[in-house]
């Protein structure tokens, strides 16, 4: 609901246009005040749609007129040189690629104006996202005996006696277990559901069963991964300029962060990412947008950093990988070499008996990438991607920007669903009603099906990528599943928690099977120790996981993939960048750091088990920069060092660390100041320092001092 000056405010129109408007259309006002309702705005839409599309076709049809002249000029030039020169040329392919852009822009603007009448006309009601399900019982975290009774409808009584059966001895006010909950469900013909599941306004976990008669196909979606300059940008570029959809001749621009592109008849939906960092963003807001993930790699160059990265996080999304082995037409190419380095990382190729499909590739030339395309469509038909277009649309933000002319303008692919041109939508926590709808080139569009990315304009604020978003049918709707979801979001920002170790016993009561770890060591020896040792924890049913392992210092990289994937990182004689650990604080991700193995066994499993011993927390009091290195027979090395934050002290624990990698652990046994023996150096000051037991000390070398405090569980 609006006021009439709050609509005219809204569309940029005077009240006095709008009153005009309202006495053709027979809405009744008294003054700029007066509400309109849902239906008044459809129609008043409609009718400030036409009139500004009048405007524009005046100016299209100058832009035409002029367009078609220039280019008739231009055809006749061609024409000339071509008889003056006397050649016999075929120049119907010349022509064809002169064909007026006009014509197209003419073509596409009628189809838009077609679809929008009819919009406006016939506005059909589309399926309601939140439907209410006979027989299903939804849980809450620490529903007790009494609340299981009351929403079955028996006595408590009752309950309790088949929880005995089951073993289990509980009162009316004991909270149970979702699996104990379900068992009870179901010897009343129940099916028991989380209550988060079934909250409309939870968009990120909330589930709608569709009927397989309801279902229609849905083209995949597809982003590519890789290093840097092994051909992901060549890749897309080539297939855009290939096999863009509707297939124009030239001058093809990609309006948005997506695009559509046809094979044997099919559309496929690229999603044009950053890199893999930005695709663990959006899956750690929850947005899973991806069907099928391609890792590119340069066959001059094979695996590196990045490469094992993108595996790492599109192993973690769970989907599909293909691999696109680029630039095979090099001379010093060596496929062999790739698909040997790439088995190591657990893809083995279909031809030596894998399951993943490897294809090699020329982004240069053009070879293999019909035949990647090919294997687009085969590994979709095998997915079965199916999505319903006759409901409200539900979708995933992937850019959003504020054009000072037309507001807040967002990028977002509808993955179930139709978005229409004046359907009321929640972006995140904004509400608005789409205003317009662009497709990747450019072009107005009534609506979207599954699977389309579009640009929209008429929402409030401006979302982040990876945020959901929702169509519904009134505005009044929509408003409600705002304020809902900025209570939701509030209450998150008070209550954020990661996991930790001190959480394990609880999650596996829970019934979680799975415990995710990054784990990050010095050398390769101690990782697949790590590793094997890791392999070997079971806890009543429970297994650690490792995500991604690697060896050198912990990164930001592992930081979001962590918290995309409710990750503990673990680091083995390796220490994090402060940026590092500012931004584990911001991500609410753990970071636990040993130099024993057996102790961060021992840890984990205690941990799962529920017995871990106190913790003795390390607080860093100072960090120190060698700066030159003064070597004396009797002495040894000493340190001439910089004091960057807080302070050190004789006796104090103290870390070498060179290039992010911990090199001994020791204590610091002198300082001194010019030429004075002293207990203690302060921030900003210089000074000499030599450690226990440890001689081996560089130029630039980083000195971590810290203390242990006992923290309480």
């Amino acid at each position: 609901m609006m006021s009439i000056l709050e609509y005219a405010q809204d569309v940029n129109k005077s009240t006095e246009e709008i009153y005009k408007l309202c006495d053709r259309l027979g809405i009744k006002y008294t003054d700029e005040n007066t509400d309109l309702s849902e239906d008044d705005i459809v129609l008043l839409d409609g009718e400030v749609a036409s009139s500004l599309d009048d405007e524009d076709e005046v100016v299209i049809d100058e832009e035409v007129a002029s367009e078609r002249a220039a280019e008739e000029a231009l055809e006749d030039h061609v024409e000339q040189i071509v008889i003056d020169s006397k050649l016999n040329i075929d120049d119907s392919s010349n022509k064809q690629k002169l064909k007026s852009k006009s014509e197209r822009t003419e073509n596409s603007n009628a189809k838009f104006q077609k679809d929008k009448k009819a919009l406006y006309k016939h506005r059909e009601k589309l399926m309601d996202n939140e439907e209410k399900e006979d027989n299903v019982v939804l849980y809450k975290e620490d529903m007790t005996v009494g609340d299981v009774a009351n929403m079955l409808g028996v006595n408590s009584v009752e309950i309790i006696k088949k929880l005995m059966k089951l073993g289990i001895m509980a009162s009316v006010n004991n909270p149970l277990a979702f699996e104990v909950v379900e068992i009870v469900c179901l010897d009343y013909g129940k099916e028991l559901k989380n209550a988060d599941s079934k909250d409309i306004s939870n968009f990120e976990k909330f589930e709608i069963n569709e009927k397989e008669e309801n279902l229609e196909y849905r083209p995949p979606v597809v982003t590519v991964m890789g290093h840097v300059d092994h051909g992901k940008t060549s890749l897309l570029d080539y297939i855009r300029n290939t096999n863009v959809v509707s297939g124009e001749a030239g001058g093809i621009t990609q309006a948005i962060g997506a695009y559509q592109a046809e094979v044997n008849g099919k559309k496929v939906t690229f999603i044009d990412t950053p890199g893999h960092e930005a695709f663990t963003e959006m899956r750690a807001r929850g947005a899973s947008v991806t069907d099928i993930a391609i890792i590119i790699v340069a066959a001059d160059d094979g695996v590196k950093p990045q490469t094992k990265e993108a595996i790492d996080h599109a192993k973690a999304a769970g989907v599909p990988i293909i691999v696109a082995i680029n630039k095979i037409d090099k001379p010093e190419a060596n496929v062999e070499k790739v698909m040997t380095e790439l088995s190591e990382y657990g893809l083995q190729p279909e031809a030596w008996g894998g399951d993943i499909i490897m294809n090699e590739i020329s982004c240069k030339s053009g070879k293999g990438i019909d035949k990647l395309l090919e294997n687009i469509i085969l590994v979709s038909e095998m997915a079965d991607l199916k999505a319903n277009p006759n409901r409200y649309a539900i979708g995933t933000v992937l850019e959003s920007r504020l054009d000072k002319k037309i507001g807040v303008v967002a990028s977002v692919l509808v993955q179930n669903g139709t978005l229409r041109v004046g359907d009321p939508v929640v972006v995140g926590t904004s509400c608005g009603k789409i205003r317009s709808l662009k497709n990747d080139k450019g072009q107005d569009v009534a609506f979207a099906k599954p699977s389309t990315p579009v640009e929209i304009t008429g929402i409030q604020d401006v979302p982040s990528a990876g945020d959901k978003f929702m169509s519904f049918e009134t505005e009044k709707q929509a408003k409600s599943i705002a304020e809902r979801r900025k209570a939701r979001l509030r209450a998150k920002d008070t209550n954020r928690s990661g996991m930790t170790l001190d959480d394990l016993f609880g999650r596996i009561q829970e019934g979680v099977k799975e415990i995710n770890v990054v784990l990050k060591t010095d050398v390769n020896g101690s990782l697949e120790a790590i590793k094997q040792s890791l392999d070997k924890i079971n806890v009543d049913g429970a297994k650690v996981t490792v995500i991604r392992g690697g060896v050198g210092t912990i990164t930001e990289s592992d930081v979001v993939l962590a918290h995309a994937s409710n990750a503990i990182i673990i680091g083995f004689n390796v220490r994090p960048t402060s940026s590092v650990v500012d931004s584990a604080k911001e991500y609410n991700v753990e970071i636990k750091l040993y130099d024993i193995i057996y102790k961060m066994i021992e840890d984990i499993e205690n941990a799962m088990k529920g017995l871990l011993d106190p913790v003795y927390e390390e607080v860093v009091i100072g960090e120190v920069e060698v700066r030159k290195i003064f070597k004396f027979s009797k002495v040894g090395n000493i340190a001439g060092s910089h004091v960057k934050s807080g302070n050190v002290k004789i006796g104090a624990n103290a870390r070498l660390i060179r290039d992010g990698v911990v090199i001994a652990n020791t204590k610091i046994k002198s300082l001194q100041r010019e030429k004075d023996q002293v207990k203690e150096v302060n921030k900003d000051m210089d000074c000499g320092l030599t450690l226990e037991n440890y001689q081996d000390i560089r130029e630039n070398d980083i000195i971590e001092v810290y203390e242990l405090k006992e923290v309480k569980r």
